[in-house]
């Protein structure tokens, strides 16, 4: 489907990305490269800078692999722009926020769009993997615009999105946010209760944690247990090698805000991720966690 028969199938044209650290600049690279018009905000210019070079790095792996071409790639940066200033999204018909998995930031986020996005229907969404979106939706004069659009990393690349819809959220808001994740953004959509984890983290975590604390007994070595789940159980990567290319302090949030919701042991983090964390041993990102990466 080409990108103006895409378009015909949703009023939304313009989307604002807040943040660009690594789930936010897939997200803008995936909006780019489907033909809407992208501005991507940060806190700093420096990291909108670091921003800007991971979308053009991405975008040239992807040519430089054949996935894209050059004139495609171009056409994706050109769709681009970058900002400091949440004011400028007055105009989207759609912002994402993706930032740091922190309940008061979000919600902070949501207020301020709620006073700077003047479009009346635009649809704000978060990218949160557990915080409730009731929370997020009830801090805006627009709760029923609220919605959850979870992505999975690397999100160019995984063609899962999870649509969460808060229990404010209406009818209109749904339907216009399934058909930009589907029509337009080719992403495969399924539907989550907004409740902790959703769909694939309330299943993944729990499996994410019994292997840290397996490693962290000494049943076994993270190299056997991670071949064990890869050869023993065909998953093409093991848990602690996915904990770690997630962001131990992503995983370490998801399983404090489910153990919050839920109070089930299997939720609580183990003592030794809440210690990486607090080390910065956050995984690829920082180039240390269960592996190193330099």
């Amino acid at each position: 489907m080409k990108i103006s028969e895409r378009h015909d199938v949703t009023d939304i044209e313009r989307v604002g990305v807040v943040g660009c650290g690594q789930m936010g600049a897939g997200i803008a690279e995936v909006c780019a490269r489907a033909g809407l018009d992208v501005m991507v905000a940060e806190t700093t210019g420096e990291a909108l800078e670091l921003g800007r070079t991971r979308l053009t790095t991405s975008l040239d792996r992807a040519a430089g692999r054949g996935k894209i071409t050059q004139e495609e790639r171009d056409a994706t940066l050109d769709r681009l722009s970058f900002t400091t200033d949440l004011g400028a999204f007055a105009d989207r018909d759609l912002v994402v926020e993706a930032v740091v998995e922190n309940e008061q930031v979000k919600t902070e986020i949501f207020q301020v769009l709620d006073q700077v996005v003047t479009r009346p229907d635009a649809i704000l969404a978060s990218n949160t993997s557990s915080i409730p979106l009731v929370k997020l939706a009830v801090a805006t004069s627009r709760p029923d615009q609220v919605i959850g659009i979870h992505f999975f990393n690397p999100a160019p690349v995984q063609r899962l999105v999870e649509l969460i819809p808060a229990l404010t959220t209406g009818d209109e808001t749904i339907k216009r946010t399934e058909e930009i994740v589907t029509a337009v953004l080719g992403k495969h959509a399924i539907r989550a209760q907004d409740r902790s984890g959703f769909v694939v983290n309330a299943l993944l975590i729990p499996y994410l944690l019994s292997a840290i604390r397996m490693f962290e007994s000494g049943i076994a070595s993270r190299e056997d247990i991670d071949n064990g789940m890869e050869m023993g159980c065909a998953h093409p990567m093991g848990p602690l090698k996915l904990a770690d290319l997630i962001g131990l302090d992503t995983v370490a949030s998801v399983a404090y805000s489910m153990y919050e919701e839920y109070k089930e042991p299997l939720y609580a983090a183990p003592p030794l991720l809440q210690r990486m964390v607090d080390a910065g041993r956050l995984g690829r990102k920082t180039a240390s966690g269960f592996y190193d990466y330099a």
